[in-house]
C-alpha cells in the first residue's frame, strides 16, 4: 500500500563513523534511507516532531525542538546486529505557535506509517508529541479490526491537567476525552510516577478516570514482579499498544537533559526491561520519545540514552504479519 509522508522538514543525510560497508560492519547511518512508500522491507520510519510549543504552554523550560536532530545524531553510530531497512521521513516543526496545527500533521504522517505497514517512531519534542501520536494511531486503517487502545506512559507524569489551553501537560485528558466522544475503548497506563511531582488533584483525576498506575518507588530492581504483571495486564487488555516515553521518568543522573530532571527517577533498567515486554508483544504500532533538551543534557547522556531505547525497540520488536498474526 502507498502512503505518503508529508513533512515540514525532508530528512536530511546521515553520517557517522564507518567500519566497512558489508553487513557485519553495518550501523543506523549506513541501513537508514529516506521514507519510500514503495518499499516493503522496512522496519521502522522515524518521523521528527520539532516542538517545544507545548513545554513553553506549560510554563517548562524550552529546548525540546532541538530533541529530533539530537536523537539522530545518537542514533547515527549505532551497530546494527542484523541487517534491516531503516528510513527517515523527515521532521513535522512547529514554529508559529500553532500547536494543534503541528499536532495534526504529525498524526497525518502517523497514520501514513502505520497504513504502510511500519512501526512509525516519532523523535520529540515536549510531551504535546503524544496527542498528536496518538490522532495517527486512532485514525490508522487497522484501528477498526483492533479497536482496544492501549497506551503506556514512562512517565513521571500524569499530564492529565484539565487546562483550556493544551499544552505538554494535557495531552492525555485530551486523548481520553476524545476517546470518550467517539465511543472507542482506550486504556491509559503510566509507570514511573512521582508523587510529589503530582498534586492531589491530578491523582484524584487518575482515579476518576480509570488511569492504572505505578510510582516510582515501586518500579526497582526488587520490584519486576510487580512491574511484569504491570505490564502484563496491560498488554493482555488490549489489541494494539502505543508507547510514549518521557525522558523524565529516568534519574537525573542518566537523563539531566530534560525539562524537568526527576530526583528519583525510574532505573534505566527497568525502563529496558519494560520496552524489550512491548516490543516481544506483537502489538507494538507506535513509539515516541518526548521532552529531550538537548542545551541542558551533559555529555549527550539523555540522548545516547533515549538512542539505545530506540535501538532496542526497533531491533527486537516482534513484527506482525499481514493478516494480523505474528511472523
Amino acid at each position: 500500500m502507498s502512503a505518503q509522508i508529508r513533512v515540514d522538514i525532508p530528512p536530511a543525510a546521515w553520517t557517522g563513523r564507518n567500519d566497512g560497508d558489508t553487513p557485519e560492519h553495518l550501523r543506523w547511518h549506513q541501513a537508514i534511507r529516506p521514507y519510500d512508500p514503495e518499499a516493503s522491507e522496512s522496519r521502522c520510519v522515524l518521523i521528527g516532531f520539532a516542538s517545544d510549543e507545548g513545554v513553553r504552554r506549560n510554563r517548562g523550560r524550552q529546548g525540546a525542538a532541538a530533541g529530533p536532530a539530537a536523537l539522530r545524531a545518537a542514533l547515527s553510530c549505532m551497530a546494527l546486529s542484523d541487517p534491516m531497512l531503516l528510513e527517515d521521513a523527515g521532521t513535522v516543526a512547529v514554529t508559529d505557535a500553532n500547536l494543534e496545527g503541528g499536532q495534526e500533521r504529525l498524526g497525518n504522517a502517523v497514520a501514513a506509517a502505520i497504513d504502510s505497514g511500519r512501526l512509525p517512531v516519532v523523535l520529540g519534542g515536549g510531551h504535546e508529541v503524544a496527542y498528536g501520536t496518538y490522532l495517527g494511531v486512532s485514525a490508522a486503517q487497522g484501528r477498526a479490526a483492533r479497536p482496544r487502545l492501549g497506551i503506556l506512559n514512562l512517565d513521571a507524569h500524569f499530564d492529565l491537567r484539565d487546562e483550556a489551553v493544551p499544552s505538554s501537560g494535557t495531552p492525555f485528558r485530551q486523548i481520553l476525552e476524545a476517546e470518550r466522544a467517539a465511543g472507542t475503548s482506550v486504556r491509559y497506563d503510566v509507570l514511573g510516577i512521582s508523587q510529589p511531582s503530582n498534586t492531589r488533584a491530578l491523582f484524584d483525576t487518575a482515579d476518576r478516570l480509570d488511569v492504572h498506575y505505578l510510582l516510582d518507588d515501586r518500579c526497582g530492581p526488587t520490584d519486576y514482579a510487580m512491574v511484569d504483571a504491570f505490564v502484563a495486564d496491560l498488554l493482555d487488555a488490549v489489541d494494539m499498544l502505543y508507547l510514549t516515553i518521557d525522558l523524565d521518568v529516568l534519574p537525573a543522573a542518566v537523563a539531566p537533559g530534560v525539562s524537568a530532571p526527576a530526583a528519583y527517577g525510574v532505573p534505566l533498567e527497568t525502563i529496558q526491561r519494560v520496552c524489550d515486554r512491548v516490543a516481544a508483544s506483537g502489538k507494538l504500532v507506535a513509539v515516541d520519545v518526548a521532552e529531550l533538551n538537548p542545551g541542558l543534557d551533559v555529555d549527550n547522556r539523555t540522548a545516547r540514552t533515549a538512542a539505545r531505547l530506540i535501538h532496542r525497540l526497533v531491533c527486537a520488536r516482534a513484527v506482525p504479519a499481514r493478516t494480523g498474526g505474528q511472523r
